[in-house]
């Protein structure tokens, strides 16, 4: 059977700013207390980019404005990205897991699909293999990651969002039942606010309730994202690991003015 890990860094932006705060001498390490990493707001770019668990205590949520955020916490910490940074902690990531195999799929600067199945023979379990990984990466890099476990990517995906943080999952299909159906509608894997409002005037509220529709239902009123949505929720995802990145099938540019 093929077993794929689906990797991610724990709140990746703070986290990656807590390690360089700590090597540089900071006191306080800002991923134990409310903290965000946030926009610049005078450029009306003030949305929170990532959170500290205290600050998710709070209601905080990422997207949101940073004003909205220091409504709910007036004692929150905000700082400001570094996206170089960011890139560079990604690189050492991925050179790491690159040490294991190439069959990686990276997918955004923080998460990753990594086929397991060509380096099962290295360890007793799946879940011994990713407690590996996460081990490494905290003792030397000095940030947590999840790692969800499954055969195919969107399941390890779902998998990989549960508990957090510094946790492996798995999400087997004989576990979708018991672990993913009880979740409401809005967790799964590519249901966005618009197909949620859709599904919701359908009265399905969880992801069993999506499971168990007629897909040619789903299909009427969602169209082709509608029977996507039924396969994620049954746990059917076919595809492959992408390890080379393909070609952009498009590119989008905006900007954000600085007043109305």
């Amino acid at each position: 059977m093929r077993i794929i890990f689906h990797i991610d860094v724990n709140s990746a932006y703070l986290s990656w700013t807590a390690v360089e705060q700590l090597k540089n001498g900071a006191g306080v390490d800002i991923r134990t207390i409310p903290a965000i990493i946030g926009g610049d707001q005078k450029s009306r770019h003030g949305i929170v980019l990532a959170k500290s668990i205290s600050a998710k205590k709070y209601g905080i949520r990422t997207g949101e404005p940073v004003a909205n955020a220091f409504r709910k916490c007036p004692n929150l910490k905000t700082y400001l990205p570094d996206h170089q940074m960011y890139r560079e902690y990604s690189r050492k990531l991925m050179e790491f897991l690159r040490t294991y195999t190439t069959h990686i799929e990276q997918v955004s600067v923080d998460e990753c699909y990594l086929d397991y199945t060509s380096i099962a023979s290295r360890f007793s379990s799946p879940e011994e293999g990713a407690a590996y990984i996460r081990n490494y990466i905290y003792s030397h890099f000095g940030f947590t990651v999840n790692v969800g476990i499954s055969s195919n990517k969107v399941l390890a995906k779902m998998a990989s969002d549960f508990e957090k943080p510094n946790k492996t999952h798995t999400l087997f299909p004989d576990e979708i039942q018991k672990k993913m159906w009880p979740l409401p509608i809005s967790s799964l894997f590519m249901a966005g606010h618009a197909s949620v409002a859709v599904l919701q005037k359908l009265d399905i509220h969880t992801i069993g309730d999506l499971a168990r529709m007629d897909p040619a239902i789903l299909s009427l009123h969602l169209k082709s994202h509608g029977k996507m949505l039924w396969e994620y929720a049954n746990g059917i995802d076919n595809s492959s690991i992408e390890s080379e990145p393909s070609q952009a099938k498009g590119i989008g540019n905006s900007t954000t003015l600085a007043s109305d």
